[in-house]
């Protein structure tokens, strides 16, 4: 009974250290608390009952960056919020997660070119996944989500070779 005839007990599990690494970090985003414009109405019904983001682990909106691992950016990134933006996404801790939510968030939407608005948040900050719309339905950004995990699943602690 072991490894050479593959017969185990019913409590062995065998698995690599990616796979549960990265369970792990896909089954406990933690999202910031944080919106600015009117995608984060769309992004506060994700967390009722009628979409309910915590069945996908992101149990509830942190109310600081140094608790949360995820940042959902909804909505317009004027020039004077882009240093705000760029401040809390350096205070999330280690595995931060970037999701751009609507149009505004994603290319600066109608505001395009004006003296104020930042042509998108990608300029500021990375981005993970991209969620368009004006603004996206909840089913929407419950979709990037999902996304979000899957891209989560394919990482490895490997150092990858130059």
């Amino acid at each position: 009974m072991g490894l050479l005839d593959k017969e185990y007990n019913s409590n062995v599990v065998l698995t690599t250290i990616d796979a549960v690494v990265n369970w792990s970090k896909r089954s406990s985003l933690w999202p910031l608390t944080f919106g600015i414009a009117c995608c984060a109405i769309e992004m506060i019904v994700v967390q009722t009952s009628r979409f309910d983001l915590s069945r996908f682990g992101a149990e509830v909106f942190r109310p600081t960056p140094r608790q949360a691992d995820l940042m959902i950016v909804s909505g317009t990134v004027n020039q004077k919020m882009a240093s705000r933006v760029k401040l809390l996404y350096e205070q999330m801790p280690a595995h931060k997660k970037v999701i751009a939510m609507g149009s505004c968030a994603i290319s600066g939407g109608p505001y395009v070119n004006t003296y104020n608005v930042v042509n998108g948040v990608d300029l500021v900050i990375p981005v993970d996944i991209y969620v368009p719309g004006c603004p996206p339905r909840p089913e929407a950004l419950l979709d990037g989500f999902l996304k979000l995990q899957r891209m989560i699943d394919k990482e490895t602690l490997a150092k990858k070779k130059a």
